[in-house]
């Protein structure tokens, strides 16, 4: 649910969201959820039928939710590379997957003139301590030269220079990932559809039929339509998928005030850039944006009501702004103006939710933190699938596998607790 409190959204001023479904509508297509992959669904679908209507709802308003409150980075490589052949083989059709995104996403940034700060500086996925660098950024790069993929390994010193910050004892730069501010990306997706799409926003479903035909309800009106695709990831248990195998996750982001010239003169570095760190759970992924902010996100956790409460955004606030004096000495003044909570859909054995669900039911859902792209890429083939269209990358898609079952609670939470603690630990150096 929208708290109002999305950095990404505020920088950009407000925007007037589509209204509510008021009355019933029946169409040939039903697509569930505004994000990723229920954009492109929609999408795909006016371009493989441009005679058929395509009815897109969303819950709330476009780029509120989890779609626009993530990092903003469109990763093109995966998180983690394998050395076998078979993982090596698996590597390449995740890339294919993401770069097919990656293109649809400039193809639309093209053709509609979309203002998102899209830009392709790369990344670096970088390191706190020698142990980091030895047992994550010196495997990474072994992998991605058996990928044959270029990359720049960057040492203490150069990545002073270029990021303005001490506090990496090295990196490793990909030039494919592209940054943007996901929140105008996915306005600019929205508000740019086929004219064959209507869009609803702040219409969530209260009652599901199933059928021959699919009935929806909102609380203002009703669809009824001959097929849905389902793009609503997290959320996805309370439609009747994938119960038992989602987890919820949250993960805290503050965005601080815009630098002044004197500032960018003292961080001393001349672009924007973005950082993954070598773990996930104990360290921070930060962005210096082109309008020169920095991003810091930290404190992946389980979360299953997906809320927040704004004393926990207070104190994480506080958090962030510590872990930035600690890395960025030179900018004592800068505070943080933004802090939110983002949301995130994992699978224990970090496999999609995709498919075909029932004759007339397909789904692109559990984007495992990689939403720009995997859930892009999983909405476009969703769509192609529901219309009997033959295309490679539903056989990449599908190798990716399909979340395993959950334990239930309150093992699952116990569970969840003892890995992160685990990962903590192990990770604690990369703070």
């Amino acid at each position: 649910m929208d708290d109002n409190t999305n950095g990404w959204s505020h920088i950009l001023g407000p925007r007037r969201p589509k209204p509510a479904l008021d009355a019933e509508q029946r169409a040939p297509w039903v697509v569930v959820g505004a994000g990723y992959a229920g954009l492109a669904a929609a999408r795909r679908l006016a371009e493989n039928r441009p005679d058929d209507k395509v009815i897109l709802l969303d819950a709330g308003e476009v780029g509120e939710n989890a779609s626009g409150r993530n990092s903003g980075f469109a990763i093109d490589l995966p998180h983690n590379v394998g050395s076998s052949l078979d993982e090596l083989d698996g590597s390449h059709r995740f890339m294919a997957l993401a770069r097919a995104a990656i293109d649809y996403h400039e193809t639309q940034i093209d053709r509609y003139g979309i203002d998102c700060g899209w830009s392709q500086p790369g990344k670096y996925h970088c390191a706190v301590s020698e142990q980091g660098v030895r047992e994550v950024l010196e495997p990474f790069a072994r992998e991605l030269d058996a990928l044959n993929e270029p990359y720049t390994w960057v040492d203490k010193v150069e990545l002073e220079r270029r990021l303005g910050t001490r506090h990496f004892a090295a990196g490793v730069h990909t030039p494919g990932c592209r940054l943007m501010n996901p929140a105008a990306l996915v306005r600019g997706l929205a508000d740019n559809m086929p004219e064959n799409v209507t869009l609803y926003e702040n219409s969530p479903v209260k009652a599901l039929q199933l059928g021959r035909e699919i009935a929806l309800t909102t609380p203002g009106g009703r669809v009824v339509a001959e097929r849905m695709i389902l793009g609503v990831n997290g959320f996805a248990d309370r439609f009747g998928y994938f119960e038992h195998k989602l987890l919820p996750m949250a993960a805290n982001a503050s965005l601080s005030r815009r630098l002044t010239p004197a500032e960018r003169d003292a961080l001393g570095c001349g672009q924007n850039w973005g950082v993954t760190p070598a773990n996930a759970f104990a360290s921070i992924t930060m962005r210096y944006t082109g309008d020169h902010r920095i991003l810091m996100r930290n404190n992946i956790y389980n979360n299953p009501k997906m809320r927040e409460a704004e004393s926990y955004r207070a104190h994480m606030k506080q958090v962030h702004k510590r872990l930035f004096d600690e890395r960025f000495p030179m900018l004592p003044d800068v505070d943080m103006e933004y802090t939110w909570t983002g949301f995130i859909c994992l699978a224990q054995n970090g496999a999609p939710g995709f498919g075909r669900l029932a004759d007339n039911v397909y789904t692109s859902v559990c984007q495992n933190a990689v939403g720009i792209t995997k859930g892009t890429a999983g909405g476009m083939l969703a769509a192609d699938m529901a219309c009997g269209i033959d295309n490679e990358l539903i056989g990449y898609m599908e190798s990716l596998g399909t979340p395993n079952r959950l334990p239930p609670r309150p093992f699952l939470d116990i569970g969840v607790r003892l890995r992160f603690a685990w990962e903590l630990w192990k990770a604690r150096k990369e703070v």
